[in-house]
């Protein structure tokens, strides 16, 4: 039996500890799978560059989520209605589009269900962040620094705003989903009024897993807070059962956790 080629397309990709998770998965367990890196630079090659390499399945990360779901030639019901893909496999010749962001976000919660919830931009992670929050009862207002990719959210029965207009609230949970802060030191938005929107927060959450400024913010607020890994390593886990075809026991999450 050959290998199995996966591979993660994102622009920045170097940093990303998705081969690290897979690969242990795959060694732990005896498959013989390897994954690797790939770092895109457009978003419409996503299908050829896949089938040039041979993949046999793919997870796809910032900014390229909506690009896979325009490649794929089949969708499940959650992506169909989010737009946005993050895990894509080959099956006869046709790509199939799934997304684990949303239930790798609310396994990172811990049993957390905001009342109200601030997420900054409005991408293919904000997406499934806003439709999982929304399913468990939250609040969600979805604020963003352009106009125009607010508008799926609009569309959808979502509260919008852009940065410039957004006013300070109440809200128990701040998500960040831009990339600010993954390859530099830069805040989503303001930090005046960041600081200001923190303050009243009880719980902040960065998909990046690195610690970002506004991470750092949080701790100096001494509001709780937590980084993208948890929701990694959670929709790593629930791919790789996607790229596998077979349910795993959760053990494997631990193996994936020690891996990197």
């Amino acid at each position: 039996m050959n290998h199995k080629l996966f591979a993660i397309f994102g622009n920045p990709v170097s940093h990303s500890k998705s081969p690290l998770i897979h690969n242990g998965a795959f060694k732990h367990l005896g498959l013989k799978g390897c994954y690797a890196r790939y770092e895109l630079n457009d978003g419409n090659e996503f299908k050829n560059k896949f089938f040039s390499l041979s993949l046999s399945g793919a997870n796809i990360t910032i900014p390229f989520k909506e690009d896979a779901f325009a490649a794929c030639d089949t969708l499940d019901s959650f992506a169909k209605q989010i737009g946005a893909v993050n895990t894509v496999v080959e099956k006869e010749g046709k790509l199939f589009g799934y997304n684990t962001d949303a239930p790798g976000f609310m396994a990172a919660l811990d049993g957390f269900i905001p009342k109200n919830t601030l997420i900054l931009g409005a991408g293919g992670t904000a997406r499934a962040i806003a439709f999982a929050l929304k399913s468990v009862g939250s609040n969600v207002l979805v604020a963003n620094r352009s106009k125009e990719r607010l508008l799926f959210f609009k569309e959808r029965g979502f509260e919008t705003v852009v940065f410039d207009e957004l006013q300070i609230g109440d809200f128990d949970l701040i998500v960040n989903t831009t990339s600010a802060g993954l390859k530099d030191d830069t805040f989503p938005m303001s930090d005046t009024l960041l600081e200001a929107l923190m303050s009243k927060a009880s719980f902040v959450f960065d998909c990046i897993y690195r610690d970002t400024p506004f991470l750092k913010m949080a701790e100096r607020l001494g509001i709780q807070k937590k980084d993208g890994i948890d929701m990694l390593l959670w929709q790593a886990f629930y791919a790789f059962e996607i790229f596998n075809d077979k349910k795993f026991d959760v053990d494997l999450f631990e193996v994936m956790k020690k891996s990197i």
